[in-house]
């Protein structure tokens, strides 16, 4: 499934008519529209019905799905970051070098935060994703590289 990007899972029932709440979703609200087509259990299926409750998108598929599943898109369907951007899953499995050199650990996931998200490496440790802390991302050389201190435990 490298080849397919989650934009949201399946969330809790809405009505009677196999309608559900779009858990995690996409900011790209088209991706949600009447007509376009989602894969789940990596068969593709149209989105029949669509509208917003609460500010959150409630759809429903050509075909029953269960709560929980996952709602993906072929990654060559999105559009191109542009210039110094990245989608989050790029910086998964990215190398992340302290300045100087130190190997910190590679990115596991990138989490939400509060105030901004949050670099979960395999090593253990969590780094802010912040002009302050995450001074260079490069995707190409597969690194990133932080701030010296970030890493060291309080």
């Amino acid at each position: 499934m490298n080849d397919f990007v989650v934009v949201g899972r399946v969330g809790r029932p809405h009505g009677l008519d196999g309608s559900f709440f779009v858990e995690d979703a996409s900011e790209d609200s088209a991706r949600f529209a009447v007509g376009a087509t989602l894969h789940v259990r990596g068969e593709p299926l149209h989105v029949v019905a669509s509208k917003s409750s609460d500010g959150r998108p409630v759809i429903r598929l050509a075909l029953p799905v269960h709560r929980g599943e996952e709602l993906r898109i072929p990654r060559v369907d999105l559009p191109d970051p542009g210039e110094g951007a990245y989608y989050a899953f790029q910086l998964v499995g990215l190398e992340v070098v302290e300045e100087g050199g130190a190997v910190l650990g590679r990115v596991q996931e990138v989490e939400p935060g509060v105030a901004n998200d949050v670099l979960a490496l395999d090593s253990g440790l969590a780094l802010p994703m912040h002009e302050a802390c995450v001074h260079d991302i490069d995707i190409s050389a597969g690194r990133i590289t932080v701030a010296p201190g970030f890493a060291d435990p309080t």
